[in-house]
């Protein structure tokens, strides 16, 4: 039986094998269980609406929708759920993606047995977490904003545009893109254009290695 004060949690990632140990690494604390598991970013999505969970632990290279992705799409529909990203990523594009989406932690898989429930607990406490790797990359952030006013890692896509791109890259043609997102063909092949021009980019082969590069799939 789950005690009142024990966090609820979703956990989303689309291997089995790695949702089935950080569930036991999870289960075993008091004050944390797995309610609900998701094996892409759009059934996280899903899953949050229907369980209702306190925390959400999201991947960051999945299918469908990215943990990224999942992670803005969340924090809009449901502003008081705590989201943690667990990733094999140790990458400052995607921390700093992490943030900006939502996110209040980032902890690597690799050290997920050593460091997640201290994160879920700090993330229920609405504390952040920051794995160590990255307070380097915070204070470098915040002396690069101080010196010339900008930020690091600013987003030149839109969310549709890196929908759209995350669609191409995974081998859908415009048709198949305007159906899954109810778009016209037009208008999916008027955000392709776009893509490429401000990527600068040339073709899908190159849409597709961005993609890679930038975590939206995996290669």
């Amino acid at each position: 039986m789950v005690q009142a004060d024990t966090a609820r949690i979703l956990l989303a990632d689309d291997h089995a094998l790695v949702r089935r140990g950080v569930r036991l690494i999870l289960d075993s604390e008091p004050d944390l269980t797995v309610v609900a598991e998701a094996g892409d970013g759009a059934e996280a999505v899903e899953k949050v609406r229907a369980e209702q969970p306190d925390l959400a632990i999201l991947d960051i290279a999945m299918p469908r929708l990215t943990g990224l992705q999942a992670a803005r799409e969340l924090s809009r529909i449901r502003p008081d759920l705590r989201i943690l990203m667990l990733t094999m990523y140790d990458n400052e594009q995607y921390f700093f993606e992490a943030l900006k989406a939502g996110a209040c932690g980032y902890v690597l898989k690799s050290v997920a047995d050593r460091d997640l429930v201290e994160a879920c607990r700090a993330a229920m406490r609405d504390e952040p977490f920051i794995y160590p790797g990255a307070v380097n990359a915070l204070i470098r952030n915040f002396l690069d904003h101080a010196e010339d006013g900008g930020g690091a890692g600013t987003r030149t896509i839109t969310d549709r545009e890196e929908e759209i791109l995350k669609l191409v890259a995974e081998g859908h043609s415009s048709q198949e893109i305007a159906g899954l997102l109810f778009l016209s063909t037009k208008t999916v092949e008027r955000h392709r254009a776009n893509l490429l021009q401000k990527l600068a980019l040339r073709d899908r082969l190159e849409l597709t290695r961005y993609a890679i590069r930038v975590g939206l799939i995996e290669p």
